[in-house]
């Protein structure tokens, strides 16, 4: 009999927090995190708006060791302490062989990589800094969360572009539900805004171009959407084996129930336009979990503020849920598309939705889109007993990944 996989701890940094409680607070009030780019002068850019965030990185680390690091493995770390705080562990009190990490990326260390290009170009290969290569590497953070609270289980790193958190997720699930760890840190983090990623995602006309407007730029299942904004930020989870949470006496905030991973096997960018192959991970998430449809009280929605993608999620929700849709909203409206960290964010908001009975709204839905028939929550946070909620992530390349979590009993 598989372990059943409960959740003892979370932390995050957003656009709209760098704390559980500061994000959810901002998400049920609908504040957006969405601005002009601050962090470097995007004058020259087509797009000149993001979702930002402080700079974020452990208290006792010195400004040396802030340097050795790209911004990503600094937020990876900073969120892997609220964490592991909040779970209450010890290490010297826990097996570390059985205590492991799965921390995902989309990208990477991509601000080192612009930094560094233009060292090469100015200065010669001779400058390079050896500090490049650890620092760019996507699996580095989930290395350096283990290093630093001393997790000697298993440990990877998932890149499957926007699915990675909620891959990383499922795979840390997969060790305790299989015996192999006790304890399992899942998340990802991305850093992606910076000159070379903004006009990269420019180049392929996926962001939103509404710079007069930032705050009202992300704007899912809208008739008047014209593309995603890019965020960065961080979110992991402390997942645990029930009987091991319960060993100890920690605080449960809820339960991996259920999750489901296909490929649409159809397009390097472009989600399948039927929504067959979300609709085969979900109905996966489903049966793993062993609930049926109308089980679901909320679903997260994958939601990114594109044409292709919120239609082919809508025929998706469509297709499992036929005309009992639960309610759905896009946590992306108000902290813009987090690339490879916005499945691990988006489940801490599922987890709060849970804990607190409030479900988060979609901002900026002004105009539905006749081609996206949804039950969404829109611009006013709504009270309601939620049990279960699924959430979507789906990634160029075709990577569809649901998971499904429930109020722990």
């Amino acid at each position: 009999m598989r372990s059943r996989v409960v959740i003892t701890g979370m932390g995050v940094v957003s656009p709209v927090g760098n704390d559980v409680e500061t994000f959810w607070k901002a998400l049920i009030e609908g504040k957006s995190g969405i601005g002009l780019i601050r962090s470097f002068d995007a004058s020259d850019l087509p797009v000149r708006i993001a979702g930002e965030c402080e700079d974020c990185y452990p208290a006792n680390m010195s400004p040396k060791d802030v340097r050795r690091r790209d911004r990503y493995t600094l937020f990876a770390l900073y969120v892997a302490d609220q964490a592991w705080k909040q779970a209450g562990l010890d290490i010297n009190k826990e097996c570390p062989e059985r205590c492991g990490v799965v921390f995902g990326s989309g990208i990477g260390g991509l601000k080192t990589i612009e930094e560094q290009h233009k060292v090469y170009l100015q200065e010669g290969p001779s400058k390079i800094s050896p500090l490049m290569l650890p620092k760019i590497l996507s699996n580095m953070a989930a290395g350096e969360i283990a290093i630093r609270l001393g997790l000697r289980g298993p440990n990877k790193a998932v890149v499957t572009a926007c699915a990675s958190g909620t891959q990383s997720i499922t795979e840390a699930a997969n060790n305790i539900r299989c015996g192999q760890a006790d304890v399992m840190l899942a998340g990802a983090s991305e850093a992606g805004v910076v000159p070379f990623g903004i006009a990269g995602f420019a180049a392929i006309k996926a962001l939103s171009r509404r710079n007069d407007e930032p705050q009202r730029a992300s704007r899912p299942f809208d008739l008047d959407r014209d593309g995603f904004v890019m965020g960065e930020g961080a979110g992991i989870l402390v997942l645990e084996s029930e009987e091991h949470a319960r060993a100890r006496g920690a605080e449960i905030l809820g339960e991996v129930a259920g999750y489901g991973e296909t490929c649409d096997a159809y397009h390097v960018v472009a989600p399948r336009p039927d929504g067959s192959g979300a609709a085969e991970a979900m109905k996966i998430a489903l049966k793993d979990a062993g609930l049926a449809p109308e089980d679901v009280d909320y679903f997260n929605a994958h939601g990114t503020s594109t044409k292709y993608n919120d239609i082919s999620e809508s025929l998706a929700l469509r297709t499992v849920f036929g005309d009992n849709m639960p309610l759905v909203s896009s946590t992306k409206s108000m902290i813009g598309h987090l690339l490879g960290a916005a499945g691990a964010v988006e489940a801490i908001a599922c987890v709060q939705t849970i804990r607190t009975n409030i479900v988060h709204p979609s901002i900026n839905y002004d105009t539905p889109d006749p081609e996206c028939p949804v039950n969404i929550v829109a611009n006013v946070a709504l009270e309601k007993k939620v049990d279960v909620v699924m959430s979507n992530s789906l990634g160029f390349g075709g990577h569809n990944a649901s998971i499904i979590l429930k109020r722990y009993e």
